[in-house]
């Protein structure tokens, strides 16, 4: 199981942590998700094939079993020792290609302080430069044309538009065309993703915009 992933060694420190995801969770993420059910609704997706539902149990039992194999990893992002959000990094694929897909969320009590793309930006940092990461090239994320609120995660990135998928993901009961960004591993310059965007938000007299 991965640990909970470092913070830049220099700068401005984040306000949120990332940590996997365990039992202990239970109680706590099933409040913040019925909290925003309807704030998280229209993105949700789902099964094609309409299997069974997984318990919290099976859930966390197959993020272990991913870690384990290395095709993924689940993230609770944590502000003052509570959950805020949740980040995924998943479809891990190694040998030429290197690259895995990101999907986030944030409590809408939450929004405004610029908390995915900063979740986003530190995973960025695990996923291609630690250690104990997968050590990745790029990294994809996948919007609904319509969800303004996660694009301006990727812009806030600058991460690259690479066009729209046709049919890409099963969302609420049938396939969406979604709207494709990359990060790749040589975009931040050498200085991390993560300490790169805390740089611009302490330079910004505004507060980071809403998601």
């Amino acid at each position: 199981m991965p640990a909970g992933l470092p913070a830049p060694a220099s700068g401005p420190q984040p306000p949120i942590r990332l940590r996997p995801m365990t039992m202990d969770d239970e109680d706590e993420w099933n409040t913040v998700r019925w909290c925003n059910r309807d704030w998280l609704a229209p993105w949700d997706s789902g099964d094609p094939m309409h299997g069974s539902p997984l318990t919290f149990a099976m859930w966390i039992q197959r993020q272990r079993q991913s870690e384990a194999n290395g095709t993924g990893a689940l993230f609770a992002i944590e502000r003052n020792m509570r959950i805020v959000g949740q980040i995924s990094l998943g479809a891990i694929s190694y040998g030429a290609m290197r690259t895995g897909v990101v999907g986030y969320w944030v409590d809408q009590r939450q929004a405004g302080h610029g908390y995915a793309p900063l979740a986003v930006a530190m995973l960025a940092d695990w996923a291609f430069y630690d250690p104990s990461g997968p050590r990745l090239h790029r990294l994809e994320i996948a919007i609904l044309p319509e969800n303004a609120r996660s694009k301006r995660v990727a812009e806030k990135l600058d991460a690259h538009y690479e066009g729209v998928r046709p049919g890409y993901m099963y969302i609420n009961g049938r396939w969406r065309d979604h709207e494709t960004y990359s990060l790749l591993a040589e975009d931040a310059d050498g200085a991390g993703f993560a300490a790169r965007l805390l740089r611009r938000y302490a330079a910004d007299s505004t507060r980071p915009g809403a998601i």
